[in-house]
């Protein structure tokens, strides 16, 4: 049994990829889907999720397949499943159904791929059992988080310029995607009030995502201690006075993403602090979505959202000084230090596989300044973009501890005005904004974030 079918529309779409890459590379590509990895006995697998850049060009999430692309056109490379297969998950269509399925011209069983790799490039595989497979076929080192090289890099830099910007039908599970996520999120915001600990609260936001057929783009995250930027335990209890931070998104059968955060007090309520300082992080987004549109660049929309935080807080009295200056001292760092958001499509952070290839334009390098450095897209937005607009306020003790930072910025915060706001651990508010013609959409408008609306929402629950 396949997950889903692959119906005349996408495979008209599949057919194209493949012809834009044709356009831009002449040589042999091959491309592995990877394989399943055991978590502990070899029959008790994790849940398989197959390569992005095979997703792309096939529609299929196939296991332990390869596809080899040349002139615009695709061969399937997979074995039959075993007869015992039957028993234990259904029968299976045959490698040549499935290869007519996706438009293959021919298909072959895997140990004949290794007379077709002469000369192909390819990208690495993230499991290891399928790059260390990739290294021997072809006799050279094909290793996920390295740059790649030669003939391998002219592939990633054309597979970066068709994935960049979405196409139709990308754009159309991009809107089911992200469609469902903003019912997980509402879910989640209904069910807090009734709920006893974060847990609870992932659950509801989960069960819609599976019930709608998909999974998680990512580990999503539900938690009290939004200071803690990836955290990923649902332990803690529910208490009033708590903001739960909720940043979970919805990946479709095709594998395309969605990622939202919202932040919302778990009583309804938020207090006077807590509500000052969602107030600044969603003046803060709202002025960086504003200026979404072809032509901007993405790190200018970063920088937009640093210094209304730091005009924020300046007016709230947690800074002294001016907004401008305070950011080129990086001050705002202290409580946003990640970048403004990433590109999103089949990966939740698209294509960051390849490093920073994808998301910084030719001849940019990351910077190594405290509030920089963790820029994930630094290129100018082009229509069919689709990208995160994330500000985010933390009080992370490692930052705000430091002797040095106390020391270094003990004039310019006013650290007794910000022990008033110890209620707001971690403040985050996140939207899927696509680039169009002349300007922007955002796809999860639909979900609110005024913090009014907030709250009425939290307290319907």
């Amino acid at each position: 049994m396949l997950p889903l079918e692959i119906d005349n529309s996408l495979l008209e779409t599949l057919r194209q990829r493949r012809q834009n890459l044709h356009r831009l590379v002449d040589f042999p590509v091959v491309l592995w889907s990877g394989g399943s990895t055991a978590r502990n006995f070899p029959a008790n697998i994790f849940p398989f999720r197959a390569s992005s850049h095979f997703l792309y060009f096939t529609g299929l999430p196939l296991r332990n397949a390869a596809i080899r692309l040349q002139g615009g056109n695709l061969e399937l490379f997979l074995d039959e499943a075993p007869a015992s297969n039957a028993l234990w998950y259904g029968e299976t269509p045959s490698i040549e159904e499935i290869g007519a399925k996706i438009g293959a011209i021919a298909v072959y069983p895997m140990a004949e791929l290794a007379q077709r790799v002469t000369d192909a490039a390819t990208i690495a595989v993230q499991d290891a059992a399928t790059w260390t497979l990739q290294s021997q076929l072809l006799n050279r080192w094909v290793l996920p988080q390295q740059p790649p090289q030669d003939i391998d890099w002219q592939l990633a830099k054309a597979i970066i310029q068709l994935r960049l910007t979405h196409d139709t039908g990308a754009i159309a599970e991009l809107r089911k995607a992200s469609e469902v996520t903003v019912a997980a999120h509402r879910a989640g915001m209904l069910a807090v009030r009734s709920s006893q600990g974060e847990s609870q609260v992932r659950a509801a936001m989960e069960q819609v995502i599976m019930a709608h057929n998909m999974t998680t783009a990512y580990s999503s995250i539900v938690t009290v201690h939004g200071e803690v930027l990836h955290n990923d335990s649902y332990h803690h209890s529910l208490t009033p006075g708590n903001l739960l931070l909720a940043d979970v998104g919805a990946e479709t059968p095709g594998g395309w993403a969605a990622d939202i955060t919202r932040t919302f007090p778990v009583n309804g309520k938020f207090s006077p602090t807590q509500r000052a300082i969602y107030q600044v992080i969603w003046a803060a987004q709202q002025a960086a979505i504003a200026m979404v549109k072809p032509g901007i660049e993405y790190a200018d929309v970063h920088r937009e959202a640093c210094l209304a935080i730091a005009s924020g807080l300046v007016d709230l009295g947690i800074l002294r000084g001016e907004a401008e200056d305070l950011v080129h001292k990086n001050l705002h760092a202290l409580f946003f230090p990640h970048g403004i958001g990433h590109l999103l499509g089949l990966d939740v952070h698209d294509m960051e596989d390849l490093g920073d290839l994808a998301g910084y334009g030719e001849g940019r390098t990351r910077s190594d300044r405290f509030g920089l450095s963790y820029l994930r897209l630094n290129r100018p937005l082009e229509p069919g973009m689709l990208v995160t607009i994330e500000p985010g306020f933390y009080q992370v003790p490692a930052i705000l501890n430091d002797p040095k930072v106390r020391s270094q910025y003990q004039y310019l915060v006013n650290w007794e005005r910000l022990a008033e706001f110890a209620d707001v651990r971690g403040i985050r508010i996140e939207d899927d904004v696509l680039v169009t013609s002349n300007g922007h959409e955002v796809l999860t408008a639909a979900l609110p974030s005024q913090i009014d609306m907030v709250e009425e929402l939290v307290q319907q629950g």
